[in-house]
């Protein structure tokens, strides 16, 4: 008799936001995808959740009533806790910057479409899979030009120590630059490395996600990284190591 696959468990994700109508939103999304969702409205909540349920990865919003987001996020960083997505209103940097650097594992402007929140939480789920059974498959990180890139938690870092705020597309592509440097990539094969990397790298928006990519890495630096090359795309034109 042939033998059955073994079934994997269900994660859990706990989804925080004093918006009742957002949240239960978001819950049913994603409980549609196999999750086992479980909601609440403040940290009080929250913590009655955390302390009846094996809660795998937080949802978590910034602007909550009562203890914040971002005091939540530092003791659950601090214990050890799950992973934690964060989620913020437009114009609040400081804040999911401040939030990357207490623990947090990616972030999301507000408002977010629930499938881009399902790309990240998968996003976070797979890393943290790399991370149990051994080193990802790029290794922890890479250094360039003074920058540092976490592969772990998806985050780059300036020279001057900053945290630089990326999307998750153009993330996968910077990570796909830093696999393939000073060699010439077209538009195809970046697209390609990329979508196997994040469904958040589509087609009609690769140009302008590179285009972004180069400015924020331009402000933190001199010269120019990412080169475009004429007719035959792009090159990441500086020299890359492994962390």
């Amino acid at each position: 008799m042939t033998p059955q696959p073994a079934v994997l468990p269900a994660r859990h994700i706990l989804v925080v936001d004093d918006d009742t109508q957002l949240r239960e939103q978001i819950a049913g999304y994603l409980a549609e995808y196999g999750y086992q969702v479980h909601d609440a409205g403040d940290a009080k909540a929250m913590d009655r959740v955390l302390a009846s349920a094996p809660i795998d990865l937080v949802v978590l919003d910034l602007m909550l009533p009562g203890e914040d987001g971002l005091s939540i996020c530092r003791r659950l960083t601090a214990d050890g806790g799950p992973a934690i997505i964060m989620v913020s209103a437009m114009g609040e940097e400081i804040d999911r910057v401040l939030g990357l650097e207490l623990g947090a594992d990616d972030y999301l402007a507000k408002p977010c479409s629930p499938r881009e929140l399902l790309a990240r939480v998968r996003a976070v789920f797979r890393r943290l899979e790399e991370a149990r059974g051994g080193a990802p498959r790029r290794g922890k990180g890479y250094q360039f030009q003074g920058f540092v890139v976490d592969v772990l938690r998806r985050q780059l870092r300036a020279p001057n120590g900053t945290t630089i705020l990326l999307t998750s597309g153009e993330f996968s592509l910077l990570s796909a630059f830093l696999d393939h440097p000073q060699r010439i990539l077209s538009r195809d094969q970046l697209l390609d490395i990329a979508r196997g990397e994040d469904t958040d790298v589509f087609d009609r928006a690769v140009d302008v996600q590179i285009s972004r990519l180069r400015r924020k890495l331009h402000a933190c630096s001199d010269g120019e990284i990412i080169k475009t090359v004429r007719g035959a795309g792009y090159m990441f034109d500086v020299p890359v190591t492994r962390a």
